[in-house]
């Protein structure tokens, strides 16, 4: 498995003053890095530029003292991101948008079935696979992100509010899954506002004012 690492990067959107600057944050394999802070703190960016979507105006991110560069070197790095807003086709059901993605990144297709029934049983999604995107709820639709994130079973796992529509039960049953990523050997970075899903993960990097602070180091 592999580690990230973002060190001393600034990060904006080349639109005036950076969101974040000077950021320094290590996810290690079989850990679960809590990324907090209030709305617009810039939590969704971090989480960008670790994925390879948003480069670094200073600084460098890496996976094994690799750089990540850009979005398609960060998904051969093994990393992938579950967005906040579930990234999911509407026009396709749940099972085809976690299928697709799995033939994309080299499955066939009757194992891309296979562990696309696996992966919505574990959100419980069992009976909604051939729903189409559109017709499921706001937590389902969170839920089936997930499941397509957990499919792909990246070395680094960024996860970005995910929990964000789902009740109390679902919350719970998707830190269990986002912990048993780590106990599987994958980094998980997982951005929240929610202090008791933050609880749990195994340390807690703060943002504030373009700022990063470790308000739980492990």
């Amino acid at each position: 498995m592999r580690t990230l690492a973002v060190e001393s990067a600034s990060i904006g959107y080349r639109t005036g003053e950076p969101v974040l600057r000077d950021v320094t944050v290590t996810a290690r394999p079989g850990e679960i890095v809590a990324v907090t802070g209030p709305s617009g703190a810039g939590k969704t960016t971090l989480l960008a530029a670790m994925a390879g979507m948003l480069p670094t105006e200073t600084g460098r991110v890496l996976v094994d003292d690799e750089p990540v560069g850009d979005r398609d070197r960060a998904v051969a790095s093994g990393v992938v991101l579950i967005p906040q807003d579930n990234g999911l086709a509407a026009v396709l059901t749940a099972a085809e948008n976690i299928a697709v993605a799995l033939i994309a990144t080299g499955s066939t297709p009757a194992e891309a079935r296979r562990v696309t029934v696996a992966a919505l049983d574990r959100v419980g999604l069992a009976g909604h696979g051939d729903q189409l995107i559109e017709e499921l709820s706001g937590g389902q639709q969170q839920r089936a992100a997930i499941a397509r994130g957990l499919a792909l079973r990246g070395d680094v796992v960024l996860a970005d509010e995910v929990t964000s529509e789902l009740d109390a039960a679902n919350r719970q049953r998707v830190m269990q899954l986002l912990r048993a990523e780590a106990e599987r050997g994958a980094a998980v970075v997982f951005a929240t506002h929610d202090p008791e899903a933050a609880a749990v993960c195994d340390r807690e990097l703060h943002l504030l004012d373009g700022e990063a602070t470790w308000t739980r180091a492990g």
